[in-house]
Protein backbone atom coordinates (compact mmCIF):
# COMPACT_ATOMS: atom_id res chain seq x y z
CA UNK A 1 0.00 0.00 0.00
CA UNK A 2 0.78 4.35 -0.04
CA UNK A 3 -0.13 7.04 1.21
CA UNK A 4 -0.65 10.46 0.45
CA UNK A 5 -0.09 12.40 3.44
CA UNK A 6 -0.32 16.44 4.62
CA UNK A 7 2.87 17.23 5.44
CA UNK A 8 2.17 19.93 7.87
CA UNK A 9 0.42 17.45 9.88
CA UNK A 10 1.58 13.87 8.75
CA UNK A 11 -1.95 13.01 8.41
CA UNK A 12 -2.57 10.27 6.20
CA UNK A 13 -5.11 11.65 3.99
CA UNK A 14 -5.58 8.80 0.87
CA UNK A 15 -4.51 5.20 1.06
CA UNK A 16 -3.85 3.31 -2.36
CA UNK A 17 -2.95 0.09 -3.80
CA UNK A 18 0.82 -0.03 -4.58
CA UNK A 19 0.62 -0.26 -8.53
CA UNK A 20 -2.02 2.48 -8.31
CA UNK A 21 -0.28 5.61 -9.94
CA UNK A 22 0.32 8.89 -8.34
CA UNK A 23 1.67 11.86 -9.69
CA UNK A 24 2.61 15.23 -7.50
CA UNK A 25 2.45 18.53 -9.16
CA UNK A 26 3.16 22.16 -8.11
CA UNK A 27 -0.88 22.62 -8.08
CA UNK A 28 -2.35 18.86 -7.60
CA UNK A 29 -1.97 15.42 -7.77
CA UNK A 30 -3.42 13.38 -10.32
CA UNK A 31 -4.05 9.92 -9.10
CA UNK A 32 -4.29 6.93 -11.71
CA UNK A 33 -3.58 6.03 -15.35
CA UNK A 34 -3.01 9.72 -16.83
CA UNK A 35 -5.24 8.75 -19.55
CA UNK A 36 -8.15 8.16 -17.94
CA UNK A 37 -7.58 9.43 -14.11
CA UNK A 38 -9.54 8.29 -11.59
CA UNK A 39 -9.55 11.47 -9.46
CA UNK A 40 -7.58 14.89 -8.86
CA UNK A 41 -6.76 15.87 -5.86
CA UNK A 42 -6.27 19.62 -5.77
CA UNK A 43 -5.85 20.88 -1.73
CA UNK A 44 -2.49 18.96 -2.31
CA UNK A 45 0.52 19.25 -4.25
CA UNK A 46 4.29 18.46 -4.24
CA UNK A 47 4.86 21.64 -2.21
CA UNK A 48 2.79 20.26 0.38
CA UNK A 49 1.97 16.76 0.57
CA UNK A 50 4.32 12.98 -0.06
CA UNK A 51 3.73 9.75 -0.73
CA UNK A 52 4.81 7.11 1.71
CA UNK A 53 4.87 3.80 -0.13
CA UNK A 54 5.44 0.24 1.18
CA UNK A 55 3.27 0.64 4.25
CA UNK A 56 0.97 -1.76 6.00
CA UNK A 57 -2.57 -0.69 6.35
CA UNK A 58 -3.70 -0.64 9.85
CA UNK A 59 -6.15 -3.73 10.54
CA UNK A 60 -7.80 -5.11 13.53
CA UNK A 61 -7.76 -8.52 15.05
CA UNK A 62 -9.82 -10.01 12.71
CA UNK A 63 -8.16 -8.07 9.58
CA UNK A 64 -10.31 -5.11 8.98
CA UNK A 65 -8.78 -2.22 7.67
CA UNK A 66 -9.11 0.35 10.62
CA UNK A 67 -7.57 3.35 7.86
CA UNK A 68 -9.78 6.82 7.09
CA UNK A 69 -8.95 9.90 5.87
CA UNK A 70 -7.24 11.56 8.77
CA UNK A 71 -7.17 9.35 11.18
CA UNK A 72 -3.87 8.26 11.38
CA UNK A 73 -0.61 9.71 11.08
CA UNK A 74 2.33 8.53 8.89
CA UNK A 75 5.80 8.51 9.74
CA UNK A 76 8.31 8.69 6.84
CA UNK A 77 8.77 4.82 7.88
CA UNK A 78 5.36 4.08 7.60
CA UNK A 79 4.42 3.49 11.21
CA UNK A 80 1.34 4.24 11.62
CA UNK A 81 -0.46 6.72 14.92
CA UNK A 82 -3.51 7.08 15.74
CA UNK A 83 -4.81 10.79 15.83
CA UNK A 84 -6.62 10.81 19.50
CA UNK A 85 -8.63 13.69 18.64
CA UNK A 86 -10.22 12.55 15.12
CA UNK A 87 -13.68 11.80 15.06
CA UNK A 88 -15.59 9.47 13.18
CA UNK A 89 -17.60 11.53 10.49
CA UNK A 90 -19.75 8.32 10.11
CA UNK A 91 -21.37 8.54 13.56
CA UNK A 92 -24.27 10.70 14.30
CA UNK A 93 -23.76 13.24 17.18
CA UNK A 94 -20.29 13.36 17.20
Amino acid sequence: MKTIIDNATNTSRYLLADDKQVFLTPTKIEVGDPPNLDFIILDLNSNNASVIENVTEPVDAEGNSLWFGCKYFCSADGTWTEDTNWVDPRVPGE
